[in-house]
């Protein structure tokens, strides 16, 4: 009896603490079907009493060209970094290059760094390219941040392949390129999956490099969209919720596709046998 009291205190416990968590993305949705003269009353309702979609036909008609630079602001920059983290993850795993460790503490520092700082680098580096205002630019500047965390994770991912299997395909005539390509790469697909949502994840969110790098272009992302409805004098609250819901629906169904392959993609390396 006690048993069954302690774990239903516990799920009593946890049901809340989803509930507060979830709570801002419920007002989002409620926020985004609440007519523009109802935004303002207070108490606000809990519930849309009187719901519309104005929000949601402003993001159909406005939004669109923004979401499509979004995905392939995304998928390019998930394209980049599997290009150059997988080589690279194995390299530091199984190859043991001179000054490995080196690279790996690097790697690490430069997570640490903020994202505004990269941004101010970043400008006068595209001013000088002729990159401002580019989506490929947005690629180059995202993968920054995806690089340094895809090459760990496939360096603690590949670290656990065994050797053998490595060692099995050079004997039967493999090369370092056709044995990482041919049986390195597919064994990590855990690995893979991580990284690329995870990178998508990144370009997608990204506001600091796309307001600092492409804050005119005419392929601006959906981060920079939104902006389309905040004046100086009015904001179309309903609007800037249709969109934030709507966006967050591609990174929502990623999540729960690849929850399991990012579980054990990011657990890897963890425990030694």
């Amino acid at each position: 009896m006690k048993s069954r009291a302690t774990s239903r205190r516990h799920t009593v416990i946890g049901l809340v603490l989803t509930a507060l968590m979830l709570f801002p993305v419920y007002w989002m949705l409620n926020v985004s079907l609440t007519p523009q003269q109802d935004m303002r009353k207070n108490p606000p309702d809990l519930l849309p009493l009187h719901p519309t979609f104005e929000g949601y036909r402003a993001v159909l008609d406005d939004q669109l060209p923004y979401l499509g630079t979004s995905l392939l602001i995304g998928a390019g920059t998930v394209a980049l970094t599997l290009l150059l983290a997988a080589p690279a993850g194995y390299s530091l795993a199984k190859l043991r290059p001179s000054g490995g460790g080196a690279l790996g503490l690097g790697l690490l520092v430069a997570q640490m760094i903020p994202g505004i700082v990269m941004a101010m680098g970043f400008y006068g580096i595209f001013l000088d390219l002729g990159l401002l205002n580019s989506w490929w630019g947005l690629i180059i500047a995202d993968s920054t941040i995806a690089v340094p965390f895809g090459v760990m994770i496939f360096t603690a991912f590949m670290s656990g392949i065994p050797g053998e299997l490595i060692a099995a395909s050079r004997i039967d005539g493999a090369g370092t390129f056709r044995t990482f390509w041919s049986i390195v790469l597919p064994v990590s697909r855990n690995a893979v999956v991580t990284v690329s949502l995870f990178s998508f994840l990144w370009a997608w969110s990204d506001f600091v490099f796309a307001n600092t790098l492409d804050g005119g272009g005419d392929l601006r992302p959906i981060t920079l969209g939104i902006y389309k409805y905040i004046g100086n004098n009015n904001q179309e609250w309903n609007a800037i919720m249709a969109t934030a819901a709507v966006a967050s629906v591609p990174a929502a169904v990623l999540l729960v596709l690849a929850q399991r392959y990012v579980a054990a993609g990011v657990t890897a390396g963890a425990v030694k046998d």
